[in-house]
């Protein structure tokens, strides 16, 4: 905030003093004025006017100066708002991903707050925020998160309607999903290696160390079907509609020509099947088409389903919960549609903190 210096002389007739100054009074009185009067002397003049033309300077192109970091943009005015539509991914990219080359994604419209706000907070307890990008799928989801977390969204050219991206099966569900391999090759071009998550999940323990190896592509069965401790980490094979079914919402991608490969020819199956009214389908099954069919040149590897288990198996399943306890790393609340129906559910297996524990996310209260 700059300072406005202003100085007012007056001047007036001379009082008569009642009680005249001692002779020590005078002399001190004596150098007072005289320390002032040369203060605003020549050099004090020279000096008043280079700082007068200082501040003239920084109220002419302070305008102009650009934030360097995304931590400089004011989070409350709304000429700060305005700078967050000029964010770009790239800039998110470095400011997320540059302490690791590693970037958690998601993808989130406003009605999803809530589930995002929970999904943080289980990462923060993995000590994970920090690599988190959040690509807002409407301003009011970019204003909301980067009021409260300066830098971790970024709206990506066109917005989508999302009045209707909310629901299961649905033409804005499809359009709001079918952006999701874009987005993650935009990143893997960059640079970074990627995780995407979907915000329906829950982290109970840090999942980076079962990302053995060195492979292109890391996924998860959505199968409900139990399979063995040990079972292989190759790609299951296809099931009845000739496919395979595993899931679009928990991937880990390293930047490779393997890995690109497979959302290149994701992107190609999404626009070979598009959505239409019989089938109302979502990005799941061009997912698959696009791993069965780069299987033979892209390195891909099934993380363990004791550890990663669909909502099929670890919702429904009371058994095998409690004969694996203590192994499960991300929970994913699927197999059920509904806001309410799951929360519900979260809430009723104990994995909903947004109500108590809102001081853990990055966000606080929203």
């Amino acid at each position: 905030m700059t300072t406005f210096l202003h100085q007012r002389q007056q001047q007036q007739k001379p009082l008569v003093d009642a009680f005249p100054l001692s002779p020590r009074s005078s002399s001190f009185n004596y150098v007072f004025h005289h320390r002032t009067s040369s203060l605003f002397g020549r050099s004090g003049l020279l000096f008043l006017l280079l700082l007068l033309s200082l501040i003239l300077l920084l109220c002419v192109f302070m305008p102009w100066i650009r934030p360097i970091t995304p931590f400089l943009f004011s989070s409350s005015s709304s000429s700060a708002l305005s700078h967050w539509r000029e964010y770009t991914l790239t800039q998110a990219a470095a400011f997320v991903g540059g302490k690791n080359g590693t970037i958690i994604v998601c993808a989130v419209s406003q009605p999803y707050l809530p589930f995002l706000q929970n999904w943080l907070i289980s990462i923060a307890r993995q000590k994970h925020q920090d690599e988190v990008l959040v690509i807002a799928e409407d301003y009011a989801t970019l204003y909301t998160v980067n009021q409260k977390w300066p830098g971790h969204a970024v709206l990506i050219p066109p917005v989508p309607d999302t009045q209707s991206a909310h629901k299961f099966g649905s033409q804005g569900f499809f359009n709001f999903t079918s952006r999701r391999p874009r987005h993650l090759l935009d990143i893997l071009e960059l640079g970074y290696n990627v995780m995407y998550n979907d915000v329906d999940m829950v982290w109970l323990a840090d999942p980076f160390p079962y990302l053995e190896g060195r492979h292109d592509v890391y996924f998860t069965d959505d199968m409900a079907v139990v399979k063995p401790f040990n079972h292989p980490h190759n790609l299951p094979q296809p099931g009845k509609k000739g496919r395979t079914y595993i899931c679009s919402c928990m991937i880990f991608l390293r930047p490779t020509d393997g890995a690109k490969a497979v959302l290149m020819k994701w992107i190609e199956e999404l626009q070979l099947q598009p959505w239409s009214k019989k089938s109302r389908s979502n990005d799941q099954p061009a997912f698959n088409w696009a791993l069965n069919k780069t299987a033979g040149q892209v390195d891909m590897y099934l993380l363990p389903q004791v550890a990663f288990p669909s909502g099929g198996l670890y919702f429904k399943n009371g058994t095998w919960v409690k004969e694996t306890k203590g192994k499960h790393v991300i929970i994913h609340n699927n197999y059920i549609t509904g806001f309410e129906k799951k929360i519900r559910r979260f809430h009723d297996s104990g994995l909903w903190f947004v109500e108590e524990y809102a001081h853990e996310s990055p966000l606080g209260r929203i």
